[in-house]
């Protein structure tokens, strides 16, 4: 269990599918561990994931020791490919929501798309660069920057967004909006490369948003602009079910955080809008510059 936590952010659900235990064993050995502040937890809806949370201290000395050491034990082999299987469901998962509604994005609501915040993010615009859309979805953004950038790159994750978003540019004859299927936690584009990177209201789609976040860090020149338009933390539950979201917003301080850590400098992150009606979605705007 302290492998697979040392491996990734797991559900007692999801330990239970890997380890082939029963809920109440799995329960009494992480509540032990939390005792003895070994792991972390974190609420995110009904569910609670657990981490393993070692501090420097020397009683957790053997426990680094064994960890650090490879397993060839049977067991630990048959652990890694149910990890595997547990993380490939919740990727797939996510994408078969936005596969089921490529067609029709665009056309309905989407929460913290509004020209307010769109509008912030316009007047952070450099003429003539190289933008990279993260998590682009149908690309609504970079058609409008195609018009007056050197070129914009969409990444999103989905076949149809991308199909969707080629015809369109071929449609609006935008030679310079690039689609590409790809991950926003693994961005198909080289090291620095991008003047822009422009996150909008996508990293709380990805699984581990501070590996979004490097990404954008790793593809940007020197000088290079982060942007990251977001949903700032709510409390709307439903979110994970009609929009595929898989975090409930960010809080300034978090986005914040998660930024400087990436490696930027100049890191500022504010609420820019909050939506008049119910749930009153607010958007954060977070940015930074590659030093």
């Amino acid at each position: 269990m302290l492998r697979l936590l040392s491996r990734e952010e797991l559900s007692v659900a999801e330990l239970q599918e890997i380890l082939e235990m029963g809920q109440s064993r799995i329960s009494s050995h992480l509540s032990l561990l939390r005792r003895n502040q070994m792991v972390v937890d974190r609420k995110d809806g009904k569910k609670t994931f657990y981490a393993l949370s070692l501090d420097t201290s020397p009683r957790y000395d053997i426990v680094r020791t064994a960890l650090a050491e490879d397993s060839d034990e049977d067991f630990w082999e048959s652990d890694q490919s149910g990890l595997t299987r547990v993380l490939e469901r919740r990727r797939a998962e996510s994408e078969k929501y936005f596969e089921e509604v490529a067609d029709r994005l665009g056309k309905h609501y989407v929460p913290g798309r509004s020209w307010e915040s769109i509008g912030h993010f316009l007047f952070r615009l450099f003429p003539y660069i190289v933008v990279a859309d993260l998590g682009a979805g149908e690309g609504m953004i970079s058609q409008l920057l195609a018009e007056r950038t050197k070129k914009v790159f969409c990444i999103d994750s989905s076949k149809s967004m991308v199909r969707i978003g080629t015809d369109l540019a071929k449609k609006k004859n935008l030679a310079n909006l690039v689609y590409k299927q790809g991950d926003i936690e693994k961005v198909p584009l080289n090291d620095k490369s991008v003047d822009l990177a422009l996150m909008s209201q996508s990293l709380h789609h990805a699984q581990h948003p501070k590996k979004a976040l490097e990404e954008a860090y790793r593809i940007l020149k020197p000088s290079g602009q982060l942007v990251v338009l977001d949903l700032k933390k709510h409390n709307f539950e439903k979110a994970r079910e009609n929009y595929g979201d898989l975090w409930l917003g960010f809080r300034e301080n978090d986005l914040y955080k998660m930024i400087k850590e990436a490696g930027f400098k100049k890191a500022r992150v504010e609420t820019v809008s909050k939506e008049e009606t119910e749930p009153y979605f607010e958007t954060i705007l977070g940015v930074g510059e590659r030093p």
